[in-house]
């Protein structure tokens, strides 16, 4: 019943149900999505309610599991199911080399927050916000571009895509869902943690590059155009032909081109 309800999903959660479900599934009738507390929808003429505790609650289900997704069949609680997301090996190393460039990491989840904390605690993270609703996550990230802060936003649900569009820097992962990665101008292909690292160091290459070739660009036709109109002449007898000109406006235009080419070279 889990399953039919969560293939109408895009969260993650909805993918792990649907992989561990066996054999043919019926046909929800309806479906309703609430972002950031669960589920609910009509399976053979049973009413069926997938989420927090928090949420089912509010549905006049009773129910005390805090750290699990509770699955109610016709307003009584009949199961719980647990979740395992494992750590990718990449994350610590990823989180490490952001603190090395002076960055403060938080952690804005929708878990639970023993469990949101044993994470980060393993990670390295500064700062832990659980239990956050989508719109929570926008706030968050509104309330630090308030103090000034430049705040870039990872997420990979349709939970995180009003934070995404909200922050300075909306990153999306690869693996993630389609609502997360229209809503980020930035999208992650691999969905790895690291690929942020990758993405900040490539970026700023790409800035300095973008000041050298101005700067060399500026010198060079500061220095080139004058003499290209004859300032010499009158002393050195110097004069390019429209030919020699031409060509010396070329090779600006190959040194500026060779010059950024650089970049796939880069080592990430």
């Amino acid at each position: 019943l889990a399953a039919a309800i969560e293939r109408s999903s895009e969260h993650p959660l909805a993918e792990a149900i649907l992989a561990a479900a066996e054999g043919p599934l019926p046909e929800a009738a309806e479906f309703h999505y609430t972002p950031g507390q669960g589920v609910t929808g009509l399976v053979e003429a049973r009413r069926v309610a997938i989420g927090t505790y928090r949420f089912l609650n509010s549905l006049e289900i009773k129910s005390d599991v805090f750290d699990e997704v509770g699955v109610a069949v016709d307003g009584r609680l009949a199961a719980t199911l647990r979740f395992d997301d494992p750590i990718k090996p990449s994350a610590k190393a990823a989180v490490a080399a952001l603190h090395a460039e002076g960055l403060r990491i938080l952690m804005v989840t929708g878990d639970q927050p023993e469990r949101s904390a044993a994470v980060a605690r393993e990670l390295g993270i500064d700062e832990v916000r659980a239990g956050a609703l989508p719109e929570d996550k926008a706030r968050i990230v509104a309330e630090l571009q308030a103090q000034g802060r430049v705040v870039a936003f990872l997420g990979d649900g349709v939970n995180d895509a009003p934070a995404l569009a909200q922050a300075h820097v909306g990153i999306a992962m690869g693996t993630g869902t389609d609502v997360a990665m229209e809503s980020a101008p930035v999208i992650l292909v691999k969905g790895d943690l690291w690929g942020a690292v990758r993405a900040r160091k490539l970026s700023r290459a790409a800035m300095r590059t973008i000041r050298q070739n101005l700067f060399f660009a500026f010198v060079y036709n500061l220095l080139g155009v004058p003499v290209a109109a004859g300032i010499l002449y009158p002393w050195f007898g110097l004069l390019l032909s429209p030919m020699l000109a031409s060509a010396a406006m070329t090779f600006s235009s190959v040194s500026v081109i060779a010059d950024s080419l650089r970049l796939r070279r880069l080592p990430l």
